[in-house]
């Protein structure tokens, strides 16, 4: 009978140790699963808004983590500030719009490529407030419009002047931070502000008054205009192209989760900016599924057209954005790490 107690006491105490052995064994592999993510960095295009939401959303739900990535997203202030961090290795992917992105690299070389789209169309333009004295882009001319220098509603400006017939010249940008054009706008103070299309309920929530919020969008003047897209380093696209591949498909599953719960995706974004407006982030995000996935948009979510991107470029150098010759769609797209269908 004692022998049989110290048998059983026996067996259960390598039990317990062959579990430990084995808790202790999963402890080890997760540990080494997470010190084994790849660190990067990921810049907004601008600030936190809602229309960021997107890249929360594959942080949140693990999408980042299940393909490997330990990802920090940091707060972009636009287009151009966007290339030059990514250029100089501050972040290793980013945002920006696309056709700023093209102009910026046709004035000088830097070391980024794209490697997909956010936004099928464009969202930048111009808004003003009812009764401003702007309804059309003629409206335009004789007015102050504010804005961030080096902002891609800034820098698309000129082509878009000259693609509705009016003289750039002849309309003034005043540099203004970017928290404040809201607020500068309804005050009065300018005519109108540049401001991408998701913006609208942002301004509209600013105005005291209520007044209809009027849209000049560079989209509806210059169809073949992409919007947003993925930016990276071109060496990290030519030396790591698995890494982003994984990372660009893994983004663009957030967005997916974004464009088909707006609300959900806003109340994930005010977890990581808690000064998320729920109520506007939402809004926001319902306007920009249709520059994500048009109704006439058949692709992948990200997919890029070459013969679009030449289009493009062609346009560029047609209003003279860009002199001719100065970049190529190989300059500014990678194509072999493009979402395929």
């Amino acid at each position: 009978m004692r022998l049989r107690r110290s048998v059983i006491a026996l067996v259960t105490v390598l039990g317990l140790a062959l579990v430990s052995a084995c808790n202790s064994g999963d402890d080890k592999d997760k540990a080494a699963g997470d010190k084994g993510l790849t660190k990067v960095s990921y810049l907004t295009s601008f600030n936190a808004f809602g229309r960021e939401a997107y890249a929360y959303v594959a942080l949140d739900k693990g999408y980042f983590k299940d393909a490997g990535f330990d990802v920090k997203i940091n707060r972009g202030s636009g287009t151009v500030d966007v290339m030059k961090l990514v250029a100089g290795g501050q972040a290793d992917y980013g945002i920006g719009d696309f056709t700023a992105i093209v102009i910026t690299l046709g004035k000088q070389k830097l070391p980024v490529t794209t490697v997909g789209m956010i936004h099928q169309k464009s969202l930048a333009g111009i808004m003003s407030l009812e009764g401003m004295g702007i309804n059309k882009p003629k409206d335009l001319e004789g007015k102050s419009i504010g804005d961030q220098p080096g902002s891609t509603n800034t820098v698309m400006f000129p082509v878009y002047a000259a693609a509705v017939g009016i003289d750039p010249k002849r309309v003034a940008f005043i540099p203004s931070p970017p928290p404040a054009l809201p607020k500068l706008l309804s005050s009065g103070k300018v005519s109108g502000i540049g401001q991408f299309m998701v913006g609208e309920p942002l301004i509209a929530k600013a105005d005291d008054k209520h007044r209809k919020v009027i849209k000049l969008s560079y989209g509806d003047a210059l169809p073949d205009l992409y919007g947003n897209a993925i930016l990276t380093r071109t060496d990290l696209a030519k030396d790591h192209p698995d890494q982003v591949k994984k990372f660009t498909a893994a983004l663009l599953k957030g967005l997916q989760d974004t464009v088909n719960d707006p609300a959900g995706s806003a109340a994930i974004l005010k977890k990581y900016v808690p000064d998320t407006n729920l109520e506007v982030a939402t809004k926001e995000l319902e306007i920009m599924k249709d520059y994500t996935k048009p109704a006439t948009f058949k692709g992948p979510l990200g997919d890029v057209s070459p013969t679009r991107v030449n289009t493009i470029i062609s346009l560029l150098e047609k209003y003279q954005a860009i002199k001719k010759g100065a970049v190529t769609a190989d300059d500014v797209v990678t194509m072999s790490l493009a979402p395929k269908a």
